[in-house]
């Protein structure tokens, strides 16, 4: 079964979302059925889904989320901004000084001493 093979961490959170998913339902009193017409799945699927269940596909969590009106939620999860670990990797691999090119030994001369030979 594919449960078993997730990591303990994901499981958790699979269960979390779909705990959180039938709370939000609940809070708006959407009957399992409705809810399930709304999503375009059948009321199987959204009791998987609101179990936790990894078989359901990210596209119907995506669409139940969208029904009870939290799809911005998912649009943030993964962005760059709240990725910590990967924002501190990207300012590790910022140069330590910025090279300007070329220093120039003598000081810059006036246009009109430039010219002559």
């Amino acid at each position: 079964m594919l449960m078993d093979a997730l990591p303990i961490p994901v499981k958790s959170a699979l269960r979390k979302l779909g705990a959180d998913i039938r709370d939000a339902r609940l809070r708006r009193r959407i009957p399992v059925a409705v809810m399930a017409q709304r999503a375009f799945i059948s009321r199987t699927t959204l009791v998987k889904a609101e179990k936790g269940d990894p078989g359901v596909a990210m596209g119907t969590y995506a669409a139940i989320l969208f029904v009870l009106g939290m799809i911005d939620k998912l649009r943030e999860i993964a962005s760059a901004k709240s990725d910590e670990i990967g924002l501190a990797l990207e300012e590790e691999r910022l140069p330590k000084r910025i090279d300007l090119g070329p220093r120039r030994a003598k000081k810059a001369q006036p246009e009109s001493e430039q010219a002559r030979p």
